[in-house]
């Protein structure tokens, strides 16, 4: 069965472009559970066909709901139903390790990466004296070419050769350098994001958001890592175990 046949075929309503009314008909199939999450979206060709319409259309109304965060195009495979990522908040893991158990394809857009003197917030986080050096990395984080958070991190300079040593993971570059953490104190909060990181993402301003503020530590106490994450709240579930302690 033809997915027009499933859900409907466009109504000429006058109400709006053409490519905006396929947008919204393929929302509402996403939104009614009609398309599932990681489902396929049939090939732009099909659906010109299915829906009496131009390639054109197609493109665009799969464009816009790939902005929204709706849809997401994996190089090679075509375009899927965006799914919410669950991340486990007791684990101690990297967002390019989450992504890729999830087979997405991850990468990074680096907003600043560089080496510099200790400041005081960062010296009080990481435990550090005043003058320490300091790596600092700034970047975007994609998932299958979708803006998924904004990573914001200082790494104490004995923890790294070098700024240049960090490409896509930083925890592989700490791993290679004997410097991973063991463990860490994580802190979830909800924000709204500013114009600005809105404008980073790709979304709008005021959206919901995650903030987590991470510091991570090594086999001997030391502070290895601080970190702030911006998540997208449209794209992200955080979910914990919890067991009954034993003097319950």
């Amino acid at each position: 069965m033809s997915l027009a046949a499933q859900i409907g075929a466009l109504t000429d309503d006058g109400r709006g472009s053409l490519y905006r009314r396929l947008a919204q008909v393929l929302r509402g199939a996403i939104e009614n559970g009609i398309l599932k999450p990681q489902e396929a979206i049939p090939a732009e060709r099909e659906l010109a066909t299915d829906f009496a319409v131009s390639r054109i259309t197609v493109r665009k109304a799969l464009d816009a709901l790939v902005g929204e965060g709706m849809l997401i195009r994996r190089q090679g495979a075509g375009t899927f139903v965006a799914g919410r990522v669950e991340k486990q908040f007791a684990k101690l893991s990297s967002f390019s390790e989450d992504m890729a158990a999830r087979g997405c394809g991850v990468r990074s857009e680096w907003l600043a990466r560089g080496e510099g003197q200790v400041s005081p917030d960062e010296a009080l986080m990481l435990g550090l004296s005043p003058g320490s050096p300091v790596f600092r990395f700034h970047r975007i984080r994609f998932a299958d070419d979708l803006p998924m958070a904004l990573e914001y991190s200082s790494i104490p300079g004995f923890g790294l050769d070098g700024a240049d040593t960090v490409a896509e993971s930083l925890y592989a570059a700490l791993e290679a350098k004997g410097n991973r953490p063991v463990r860490a104190l994580q802190r979830l909060r909800a924000v709204l994001f500013n114009a600005e990181q809105a404008g980073l993402l790709g979304i709008q301003p005021g959206a919901a958001g995650l903030l987590i503020e991470r510091r991570g530590f090594l086999e001997d106490g030391r502070a290895i890592e601080s970190t702030r994450s911006f998540y997208r709240g449209d794209a992200y579930d955080f979910v914990a175990e919890l067991t009954i302690g034993t003097n319950a």
